[in-house]
């Protein structure tokens, strides 16, 4: 009798909401679902990890969108940066091959360790550089086919390369002579590579692409260096030092 007065006025309130959860799932027999019947922590670790993906999912999908509308990403074509990686990738390949060639055919322990610290440092530089210009949306050669231009003196061919008869050569020498062979090109090809370097060090705005430089000024000094003293205990001499015009001309 005295049911309809302790009914709290607040119920007719929330009329237009949805029905508050039954926990015990008893009077409707679970009818409520799966969500209604899940206990309460269960909802809140749901929801939580639904709020993580959406955020997750805004997040990449800001940067999909901020890569796809940018004018650029990263430094653009033509940029010290950029040149000078495709550049250099073209210059550590042939180095790359050279050493392997003396690394599979000297044998000279000290020969042979030089070619391999040369091939696995350089290998492991043209991976990063390649992989900087794939993130630029950028070619990993000068699309004009000119090398330095973005040091204001385009050329055919890079200073210290060595040419198709020099190859040649490395590959029929044997013995002592391929151990000289070897050390005078990959000389000459360091000496013509410096200049490179040097620029790209002072005049790069990624920082990274500076410090990437920077490396291979300090590493490839300390290299030539060595196969210098090492030609002179074979009783040999340097050629003589690229001419840093001389690819404007044409290789010999």
């Amino acid at each position: 009798m005295s049911a309809p007065a302790d009914t709290p006025p607040a119920d007719t309130d929330v009329t237009d909401t949805p029905p508050p959860v039954d926990d015990d799932g008893d009077d409707d027999g679970g009818s409520g679902g799966w969500w209604s019947a899940s206990p309460t922590w269960a909802k809140a670790f749901l929801a939580g990890g639904l709020a993580l993906v959406l955020v997750l999912a805004g997040v990449i999908g800001g940067i999909a969108l901020g890569r796809s509308t940018a004018d650029t990403y990263g430094p653009a074509e033509g940029s010290i940066d950029v040149a000078f990686l495709q550049d250099m990738v073209t210059h550590h390949s042939q180095a790359v091959e050279m050493a392997v060639w003396a690394r599979s055919n000297t044998a000279d322990p000290v020969v042979r360790q030089v070619a391999f610290d040369i091939e696995s440092t350089q290998t492991s530089q043209v991976g990063r550089m390649e992989g900087w210009l794939t993130l630029w949306g950028q070619p990993l050669t000068p699309p004009s086919g000119q090398y330095m231009g973005w040091m204001g003196m385009p050329s055919a061919a890079m200073p210290g390369m060595a040419s198709p008869a020099d190859l040649a050569r490395l590959r029929a020498a044997t013995g002592r002579d391929l151990d000289v062979v070897f050390l005078q090109l990959m000389l000459r090809h360091h000496q013509g590579g410096l200049p490179m370097m040097q620029a790209a060090e002072a005049q790069a705005s990624v920082p990274a692409v500076r410090a990437l430089a920077a490396s291979m000024v300090a590493s490839q000094s300390a290299e030539s260096r060595t196969m210098t003293q090492m030609l002179a205990e074979r009783g040999a001499a340097p050629l003589p030092a690229p001419d840093a015009h001389a690819g404007m001309h044409g290789m010999n």
